[in-house]
This record gives C-alpha cells, structure tokens and sequence, in this order.
C-alpha cells in the first residue's frame, strides 16, 4: 500500500478564533495533535503492513498507547487514569481511526470497562490496572439468535453455591481471546408475567489469562473482509464458572439497594451502548476523513489529458461534497459527546449520531474509491481499507435500521395494536 504523505499541512492548521468550537480548549488541541502525529507515524506504517496480512495489533503498538494513557482517558485520575470525558476519548479515537480503524476500537476494551464490581478495593485495583492497559476486556452481547434484540438472550447462568455457571453461546465477540476478561450478558431467570422481557439479565464478568479461553469455554475465529487488527470470536459456553461476586455493572458499583441493584444487566448493556455509538461515529468520522484525505492526494498525483485529474471540476466537487459531510458528522458527535459529559440523557442522540457519521463514512469511501478509479479497486491504496471498515459501522454497536427504530420511538407512540 502507499502511504499518505506526512500530515497535510493544511489539515493540521488550528483553526482562526472565531471559527473555534464553545467546546475547544488548548488542552484539547494539544492532546488531538500528540494523537494525530502519533496515528501518521506510528499507527500508519503498522496498518499497512498487517492489515493486507490480517495481522493483529501488535504488542508494541499496545504498550505504546498504554504509555500514552489512552487506555485510561475516561479513568478517574485518581486511579491513574487521564481523568477526562467521552469528548477527549472520541476525539482520540477519531484520529486513531483514520490510521486503522482496530487501533481505536481497542480502545473501547479500557476505560473502566469490567471494573463496576461492588467491592470499592477491588474496583479501584481493577481501575488502575484499566488505565495501564492491563485490564483490557471484550464484551459478549450478542448471540446467533440475539443482536439487536438484547433482552432475547439466551445465555443462561445458573447459581451453583458461590458460582454461576455459564452455559450458551455468544457470537460478534471483538478481542475475546486476547482480552484479560469477557463481560458476559447471561439470563438468570425467565421474566414473570408482565414483566419486560429483559427482565432476568445480568452482566458477569470472566476473569481469564491473555491468550487462552479458561475451561469449559471454546471460540472459533470469525473470518471477516475487513477489521483486522484483532480477532472476532464465535463463543461456545458449556459449564464455565464464574464467582457469584463477579455481578457486573453500574448499579451494582454506585448503589446500595442490594441485589435488585445488581440485577440491571439489561440497563446497564443500554448506557454502555449510547457511549459506544458516538464512539462509533467518531471511528466513522476518522475513516471518512482518510478517504478524503487520500483521494485529495491522489487527484494531484494522477494525470490524464495533460492535467492532474484534480482540475477537473466534477471530480472538486465531489470532494467539496465529502469534506463538508465529514464536517458536519464530527461536529454531530463532539456535541453528543459534550452532552454526555454534561449527564444529559441523550439514547435519541446518540443514535442519531451514530445513524448519520456511519452512513456518510459508507457514502465518502464509497466516493473516494471512485475517484481513484481502477487504482481504488486494488490493495496498492489505503481507500479500499477505509471503504471495507467504513461498511461495518453502519451494522456494529446495532445496525442503521435499528437507530432508526430507536429516534423514531422517542419521538413518534406507537398505537396500542402494535
């Protein structure tokens, strides 16, 4: 693959004052430029290297980011953590993104993620460890028969003295393997009669070794056409055994309402997600943003009729169209990140964000592989990377059909025939 040249200059000059966002702050500047220089010269290299080979991240690159902090962005700092929002991690992310899209996904595995266990000693250890990058997990939602529609899992755990066994089987399992635990949503119980059907669901977490699956667990690899960096993973659960403590969400971690707390695996799953979707469409913004910045490259590179192709005016304006959509789509998900950080409830939003950044990123690689013509459709350029990780945004973290569901019923009752 050829690489981008180093930085586009244009691309990295701050913004005049006036034209600077009520949410731009110096530090804010200064963490985004460490993150952008660090994606071109040391994230870059690496994606063009591994990814045509389906490589993983390597451990080096991790330890890096490690050393960074940016496993530790939304950690509390005193617990060693960067101390800081939803807003700097996305932005993070974005920058990630637009050098492979797997670098900012693992970052999504930290921040805090498997630490709101009900012990105040053991969730500050967990926390440290989280903001060292030395508790990094993957989550297990969804299943062959439960993806969107989370309160239909299955996974059943049952309590046998002080443990639960585990016995079901996940699917879409990001990092399993390679994690230091899995976030698992089981079913405890059947919902009684006029419950909610999500009723019953509890998150548990699976402490396990780096590298292997712990006894009575199996994962077959999911082979995908595009995400690499790391491993997604098919689960099989057959009696795993879990601590009856390892009770895991926020409830559990912030109340004092005992068990009832600790059984709102299914809200719990909820929030996790709104956070995960904004992530998501600042992942979506990074790869937009890479096609963009590629095919503004390449127009000044190839030539035909005696000019480089950028003179052409239908193919500037195109690239008018996807910058302006880029644009837009990052100013979208920095404000839902702002008012996330602000504790504003904000499901409508996020979907709608997700919903937006996911489908323009799909439209904007799409774009860019035209316009590098044939040269797209080759493995020589970094664009046919971008359009293949570009088109799982709209399906991961619950797919553009059901944003669409999830806006349209904040805002429109249903009838009570459906």
């Amino acid at each position: 693959m050829t690489s981008t040249p180093d930085r586009p200059a244009e691309l990295l000059e701050p913004a005049p004052p006036a034209l600077l966002p009520p949410w731009h702050t110096p530090e804010r500047e200064a963490l985004q430029e460490q993150a952008r220089r660090f994606a071109y010269d040391e994230v870059l290299p690496v994606a063009n290297e591994l990814d045509p080979q389906k490589g993983l991240l390597p451990e080096s690159l991790l330890a890096r980011m490690a050393e960074l902090g940016w496993f530790g962005i939304t950690v509390p700092a005193e617990h060693g953590g960067l101390g800081l929002g939803v807003f700097e991690y996305c932005m993070v992310s974005e920058e990630l993104a637009r050098a492979w899209m797997s670098s900012a996904s693992i970052l999504a595995r930290s921040q805090g993620l498997g630490t709101a266990v009900a012990d105040p000693a053991r969730r500050g250890e967990l926390l440290r460890r989280s903001a060292k990058g030395e508790w990094i997990g993957a989550i297990a939602l969804s299943e062959p028969d439960a993806g969107s529609d989370l309160a239909g899992v299955s996974t059943r755990a049952v309590l046998d003295g002080d443990e639960w066994v585990v016995t079901g089987h996940k699917r879409w399992c990001g990092n399993a393997e390679a994690a230091d635990f899995i976030q698992v949503l089981v079913r405890e119980r059947d919902p009684e009669p006029g419950e909610s059907r999500s009723k019953g669901l509890v998150n548990l977490l699976l402490e396990k070794d780096r590298g292997s699956f712990p006894v009575g667990l199996t994962g077959t690899p999911i082979d995908k056409i595009g995400y690499h960096g790391f491993l997604t993973w098919d689960l099989v659960f057959d009696g795993v055994r879990i601590p009856r403590e390892n009770v895991v969400d926020e409830a559990a971690a912030s109340d004092e309402q005992g068990e009832a707390a600790a059984r709102a695996g299914f809200a719990a799953a909820q929030a996790f997600l709104n956070t995960a979707r904004v992530h998501t469409a600042a992942r979506a913004v990074g790869l937009a943003r890479a096609a963009l910045e590629d095919s503004v490259v390449y127009l000044q590179e190839r030539e035909q009729f005696g000019h480089p192709i950028g003179d052409f005016q239908a193919l500037r304006f195109a690239v008018a169209e996807m910058a302006a959509q880029v644009e837009q789509a990052r100013t979208f998900y920095r404000q839902v990140a702002h008012l996330i950080d602000l504790g504003v409830r904000c499901e409508r939003e996020a979907s709608m964000v997700k919903l937006e950044a996911t489908e323009m990123a799909v439209r904007v690689t799409n774009q860019a592989m035209q316009l590098h013509g044939g040269n797209g459709y080759t493995t020589e350029r970094q664009v046919e990377r971008h359009w293949r990780d570009a088109r799982l945004t709209t399906i991961f973290e619950g797919t553009s059909e059901i944003q669409k569901r999830i806006i349209s019923d904040r805002m429109l009752p249903r009838s009570p025939l459906t």
